[in-house]
């Protein structure tokens, strides 16, 4: 069967060049070597990490690190309760996405009430705490500045009290580089909570809450060497397409849907909760009976898997592939 290739760059909405290829081919192993010294690497599989949506009952832990680097980082977090500290990050942008349940996000920027679906970007220097209820979000720590590519839907607000229930505590506040990975703090402090959140009228800026508009491609976050946006897949009924990005990692986290990832290293079945890392150079393409959602990450350095592999993508033959 003929296909098209879409070769990319980050950054463009168009691709560089499309080529037509045959895809039993592009997807085959090479023809044997024709001299004595073979050129070429062998590669490993696409490898899937998944954590589940639903909540899980357990005490606070931190966030558990995905994928990280030294210029970027991606992590998973659950919640049934308050963070217990106020964090504010030295060198980074944090973008947070909700995958379910509620959170609160109090900032000296005003508070924002969570909802599935939903992003939002707490700018480098500004100080935060979460509530969250029943709730799991992904973390994005990415080097400032960032800027949102899409108009928000809503922003964040003075709301005091932040949440029912809430009056001001001893509470502490940590200063941290290197992303806010754990061991990395400056200095923690006690701090005045009521302090700190009054500040809001004096602040200006506001945080936007973006979300995908559940059709095609939404690019929603970027900067020189980063994209970050939501992808809405459904069934294909033109000619199949597989990309393949020139300059880019690529990081895919399921939102919804069930769709089938083939590549050049290996097939797999994705659902709610997986992630998968889709290396620069390599070709891929969805092929989905339904429609669905998933985070698309593209970040310009490679960004290891920190996380244990929960499965691995199958190298399947010609007529084993889904149609």
């Amino acid at each position: 069967m003929h296909v098209i290739e879409d070769i990319m760059i980050m950054g463009a909405e168009q691709p560089l060049r499309s080529v037509r290829r045959d895809e039993q081919l592009l997807l085959a192993p090479p023809h044997p070597a024709k001299v004595a010294l073979k050129l070429w690497s062998e590669h490993p599989p696409l490898a899937v990490v998944h954590f589940p949506q639903a909540y899980l009952a357990q005490p606070f832990a931190p966030p558990r690190a995905v994928y990280e680097s030294d210029q970027l980082r991606v992590e998973w977090q659950t919640m049934n309760n308050r963070q217990p500290f106020y964090h504010r990050n030295c060198d980074v942008d944090e973008i947070s996405f909700q995958v379910a349940g509620e959170r609160t996000l109090m900032t000296e920027q005003g508070v924002i009430e969570h909802r599935p679906g939903e992003f939002s970007r707490i700018p480098r220097g500004v100080a935060h705490d979460n509530y969250g209820r029943s709730e799991s979000h992904l973390l994005f720590y990415i080097p400032a500045p960032v800027r949102e590519l899409e108009a928000g839907i809503r922003q964040s607000q003075p709301v005091f009290p932040p949440f029912p229930g809430w009056s001001p505590s001893a509470w502490n506040e940590a200063i941290t580089q290197c992303m806010g990975a754990r061991g990395h703090d400056v200095t923690v402090f006690p701090i005045d909570e009521q302090l700190l959140l009054d500040r809001v009228h004096e602040e200006t800026d506001r945080m936007q809450v973006l979300r995908g508009s559940g059709s095609g491609v939404d690019w929603l976050y970027g900067n020189d060497r980063f994209r970050l946006g939501v992808v809405a897949f459904a069934p294909q009924s033109e000619t199949r397409r597989y990309r393949r990005n020139l300059d880019a990692d690529e990081i895919q986290y399921q939102i919804s849907g069930t769709r089938t990832l083939v590549s050049q290293r290996g097939t797999v079945e994705l659902g709610p909760g997986d992630f998968v890392r889709i290396p620069l150079g390599i070709a891929y393409t969805t092929v989905s009976a339904g429609t669905g959602e998933y985070i698309c990450l593209l970040s310009s350095t490679e960004l290891p898997q920190i996380a244990p592999t929960d499965r691995t993508a199958q190298l399947v033959s010609a007529d084993q592939r889904p149609v």
